[in-house]
């Protein structure tokens, strides 16, 4: 029978005990969270700024009906596609779920491969300046003259941690990147290293007595076969119209948040080229193989960025993915970390 987890107030711990479980895409952290759940009374709290959108959820790989029903989630289909969803709202829903959760007796687990979201909630979020209007106009038009690739460079030069983790034409990142240097003189990645001896919303402590298992592959080959694997899927699954639906909205556009996620920018840009050539309701084979290349690659890339910042998180415990024992490697920590904490 699946053991309780003591709520946190009758325990002699003063904080909540909550497990992450991270790791690039097409990992396998939903496989491995449901084997978790049908071992231990747990929760799933999503650790993925895709998961939040509603009406996304071929190109996200949202977890399904029945993934759903088998253990309750939470912080899936929160925000309309309209709106934005930050690191700092993320740590402040998570924070809530993890007390809630602990208070219930079950186990907080959070999943997934937003690895900001993961850092925040561990490490804290430090204060870093406001947005200013000027600098980011400024930064909008020298970004329209030379293109985003060559902002990355500059944000390269100046905070290679942080452009490591980001891609060429992220262009909100970069442009808050570069933003927070032109107005402090000091790179984003000096106020994550420094805010990881801060706190948490003015706590004192970490939201959580918490560990990190890292799904991580030994061969990337393996990660790649995986990646190209989903995209297919995906795109057999009806993502394209799925992309089509949300651009026919016509609220939308390809700079907000939701839509630069990976897959809906390349397949928004490639709608954009059908309508350009005046064949919009016509996708060719060649035109189906184009954006699976296309998807392919970023994904690649995003599981490369993710990687990054994996190997910037020391408290992290690695299991190779790509072992067939890694399941197994899972739940035997699981075990191992629930014996140094109270249990009904």
């Amino acid at each position: 029978m699946p053991v309780s987890f003591v709520p946190a107030h009758s325990a002699p711990y003063s904080r909540p005990f909550c497990i992450g479980l991270a790791g690039p895409t097409a990992s396998g952290k939903t496989a491995a969270a449901l084997a978790i759940a049908r071992q231990y009374p747990v929760e799933i709290i999503s650790v993925d700024s895709a998961l939040v959108y509603r009406g996304m959820d071929i190109g996200t790989a949202k977890p399904s009906a029945t993934e759903l029903a088998a253990v309750p989630h939470h912080l899936i289909d929160i925000r309309d596609p309209l709106q934005a969803y930050s690191a700092a709202e993320f740590v402040q829903d998570a924070q809530r779920l993890i007390e809630d959760i602990s208070a219930r007796g079950k186990l907080p687990l959070l999943v997934g491969g937003t690895m900001l979201y993961f850092k925040a909630l561990f490490d804290g979020l430090d204060d870093m300046p406001k947005a200013d209007p000027a600098v980011r106009a400024a930064l909008l038009l020298e970004a329209s003259a030379k293109g985003w690739p060559a902002l990355h460079q500059q944000l390269a030069q100046i905070d290679p941690v942080t452009a490591a983790r980001l891609a060429p034409h992220d262009s909100q990142r970069i442009s808050r990147a570069l933003e927070v240097f032109r107005l402090t003189g000091q790179p984003l990645s000096f106020f994550h290293q420094r805010n990881a001896t801060k706190t948490i919303a003015g706590s004192e402590r970490p939201a959580c007595a918490n560990t990190l298992i890292s799904l991580e592959p030994t061969d990337r080959a393996w990660l790649h076969e995986r990646i190209a694997q989903r995209f297919d899927a995906m795109l057999a699954a009806g993502f394209v119209d799925e992309v089509r639906a949300l651009r026919a909205r016509g609220d939308l556009t390809p700079d907000l948040p939701a839509m630069r996620c990976v897959g809906y920018r390349q397949a928004w840009e490639a709608l954009d080229a059908l309508e350009a050539d005046g064949r919009e309701g016509s996708f060719s084979t060649k035109d189906f193989n184009a954006l699976r290349d296309k998807g392919i690659f970023a994904t690649r890339q995003l599981a490369k960025r993710q990687i990054t910042w994996l190997r910037s998180m020391p408290q992290r415990e690695v299991v190779a993915c790509d072992d067939p024992t890694a399941l197994q490697q899972v739940l035997d920590r699981v075990k191992a970390y629930r014996s140094n904490f109270p249990c009904a």
